[in-house]
């Protein structure tokens, strides 16, 4: 599970940097400012998260159901949430908008919510 965590935080923190990239040069011609900032929120939630992953690959031994929930969580989070956006976005730009993604988005923001909710109880379940 740890390699796990590592290798999809580091194959995210890439991909987010070639994203970026592509997204503030070769996007910037046929998007919207709208969708040029909806392609940039993904972009940054994703690195955002593939920093938290190899902090918690590094950090987390994975011994316990929880710490695999909330792992899971981050990474079907971000995938979800981060890659729906890329595919509205271009779809938009195209002028055939893949609708059926729109539902999908918010429900990556609540895997990535349950995972920061499960990161958050695992730093104070020794209090309560």
């Amino acid at each position: 599970m740890i390699l796990l965590v590592q290798a999809v935080g580091a194959l995210y923190g890439l991909l987010a940097v070639i994203f970026g990239a592509f997204g503030a040069h070769a996007l910037k011609k046929t998007f919207t400012e709208e969708q040029l900032r909806s392609f940039e929120t993904g972009v940054k939630y994703q690195m955002y998260h593939a920093i938290l992953l190899i902090v918690l690959g590094f950090n987390l031994g994975f011994s316990t159901p929880l710490e695999s929930y909330m792992a899971y969580c981050f990474l079907i989070g971000v995938f979800l949430f981060s890659f729906s956006i890329y595919g509205l976005c271009i779809s938009a730009s195209k002028g055939k908008k893949w609708k059926w993604l729109g539902p999908v988005t918010p429900l990556g923001g609540l895997f990535l919510v349950a995972g920061w909710t499960l990161l958050f109880y695992s730093f104070i379940a020794h209090i309560v």
